[in-house]
């Protein structure tokens, strides 16, 4: 009985039994949502690093915050209207009718308002640093999360640098570019959102359209900048054209953006300001490059599959002893070639 029972319990334990295998499951889409969130999760602490990248790397817009937010200003108070501070003197010298005295009342309000000190200047100043490192960090890390999309493997520091130094001679002056096409659309939302003028609305509303089309560009211009050697005329010219032929992946990227924008304003403007850590944290750790992941993933495979594939299929000579598709691309070096070089750069 003792032997039987030993058998037993060793049958348990017999690795030379066949088991069950491995499952049978279909494959991922190249360029699905499930590959998205597989992808996303897997690098999800790589991101973390490009998010730190994209934070420390345009530092000089802290300083512009600091600005807007009115912390280097000083604050005063001003009557409403000049006629409250011209007739203030006359209404107090006679006896005053009740049609003055609720005149008095409203000229006569203070409004509080903010002066601009020395600092504020000096903010100002390098907070216009924010357009030269603009467009060169888009650039670096735009290459870094292409790689992981693609499903390469990423060494972010080094990566980002590679891309850099290849590309900062196109990417300053389209950054400065880029930030000033942002900075007046998004003024130009601002200043008209609350105008109920039929002429002002239209205006915002073009804006608005001016602005999605805009975004959708921006997902291409710099991911086609690290991949291929194109002038900025036909990057913006291709980037039109993608906006359209990518539009169901440009939609779902700009609609993953505005719901992290929404929890970010949600964590924001909690009552009681309990989520504020969360407000404070999750752009410092996430919430740029999860949005730029998902710009760079609708683009790169629309780009892959509209330009990269159909020059593979009418070349395949150039891809017998390269399967990279970088064989048209503006980093014009081998993966092995990349890799000593990051080795080398980092003493490794």
């Amino acid at each position: 009985m003792k032997n039987s029972n030993n058998n037993k319990r060793l049958r348990i334990y017999d690795f030379t039994k066949d088991g069950k295998g491995i499952s049978k499951r279909e494959p991922l889409n190249p360029s699905g949502l499930k590959r998205f969130f597989l992808t996303y999760k897997n690098n999800f602490g790589k991101l973390i690093l490009v998010n730190m990248i994209m934070v420390l790397g345009n530092f000089p817009a802290l300083f512009l915050v600091a600005v807007l937010a009115g912390f280097t200003k000083n604050i005063s108070y001003l009557p409403l209207n000049d006629i409250g501070q011209n007739l203030s003197s006359l209404f107090m010298l006679e006896e005053m009718t009740p049609a003055q005295m609720s005149l008095y009342a409203l000229e006569g309000m203070n409004a509080q308002i903010y002066i601009n000190t020395t600092m504020t200047y000096v903010f100002i100043g390098i907070g216009a640093l924010f357009l030269f490192t603009f467009g060169v960090v888009n650039a670096g890390t735009a290459y870094v999360l292409r790689n992981i999309a693609m499903g390469e493997p990423v060494f972010v520091w080094g990566d980002f640098w590679y891309a850099v130094k290849r590309n900062y001679k196109q990417a300053i002056p389209f950054g400065i570019i880029d930030g000033i096409i942002n900075a007046v659309l998004i003024f130009n939302l601002y200043t008209t959102v609350t105008s109920s003028d039929f002429l002002v609305s239209m205006m915002f509303w073009s804006n608005v359209v001016l602005f999605i089309l805009y975004f959708f560009m921006r997902c291409y211009i710099y991911v086609q900048m690290v991949t291929f050697d194109l002038t900025v005329f036909k990057i913006l010219k291709n980037a039109l054209i993608f906006s359209l032929l990518g539009l169901k992946r440009n939609i779902l990227a700009f609609l993953g953006t505005a719901v992290m924008l929404a929890l970010e304003i949600f964590f924001l403007f909690f009552p009681g300001g309990v989520l504020l850590p969360l407000a404070v944290a999750v752009p410092l750790i996430m919430m740029f490059s999860g949005s730029a992941y998902m710009k760079v993933y609708a683009s790169y495979f629309k780009i892959k599959e509209i330009i990269i594939d159909p020059y593979k299929a009418e070349h395949p000579e150039l891809y017998e002893e390269n399967t990279e598709d970088e064989i048209i691309m503006h980093d014009d070096v081998s993966e092995k070639e990349r890799l000593e070089e990051i080795k080398k750069k980092n003493n490794m």
